[in-house]
């Protein structure tokens, strides 16, 4: 393993806005599930997600524009997470934590109406068709989500990846969720708001090359949620 990745994992024990708990004590519920304005933020300002937040460049960014929500970044890999935690720390940011383990079991570690927002920001696409139960807006990801979303809180995709976004526009479509917004090409669509300010180290690779970026909002349908 590099030496910059063992540096990272043991500064990332120091951070007291880093967590990564055993997945035993994540299974079993995690000991924050419903208390994270009280127990960890100690405040009652919305808690907004953001899944598979890779280095935080959106949850730091948003946090910082936004001082009255809470933001916590989750992810799986702990030397990338690192950035965003380190940047945190360095800039005395009291509104954002970062949570390592495995989105599929978010629903364990927020309680009901716990959760006002999520954004994905280019997540895998996972674009092999037998792997489709793996991307974070199939019907599997979408129910873990209402487990802890309070209704009406808006889902953000934001993605390079085509076959992501129509799969994504064809499940709102199927399940009934509403569609707020969708554009192919963000930026020239006139949109205003955070998803036009901030940009991943990625997103800006993708747009140098060419790319267009992808973008929708939705709302998870009141049935899922009195499921």
């Amino acid at each position: 393993m590099p030496k910059n990745k063992l540096k990272h994992f043991a500064e990332n024990v120091t951070f007291s806005n880093f967590l990564q708990p055993e997945i035993d004590d994540v299974i079993n519920d995690f000991y924050l599930k419903g208390k994270w304005n009280s127990n960890f933020f100690k405040n009652n300002n919305p808690i907004v997600l953001e899944l598979g937040c890779g280095k935080g460049e959106y949850t730091v960014s948003l946090a910082r524009k936004h001082p009255n929500k809470n933001f916590i970044g989750i992810d799986r890999k702990g030397a990338r997470m690192w950035r965003g935690a380190k940047t945190t720390v360095d800039e005395d940011l009291r509104n954002i934590a970062f949570l390592r383990t495995q989105i599929e079991l978010t629903g364990k570690c927020f309680g009901k109406n716990e959760v006002n927002e999520i954004w994905l920001t280019f997540p895998d696409p996972q674009p092999k068709k037998k792997k489709a139960s793996k991307r974070l807006t199939s019907p599997p990801f979408l129910e873990i989500y209402h487990q802890f979303l309070i209704p009406g809180s808006i889902i953000h995709l934001k993605t390079d990846n085509a076959g992501l976004f129509i799969y994504t526009l064809k499940i709102i479509e199927e399940y009934k969720h509403e569609l707020i917004f969708q554009t192919k090409d963000l930026y020239n669509s006139g949109y205003e708001g955070d998803v036009m300010e901030i940009q991943t180290y990625y997103e800006k690779k993708f747009l140098k090359e060419g790319q267009k970026i992808n973008y929708l909002q939705f709302r998870l349908n009141d049935i899922i949620h009195e499921a």
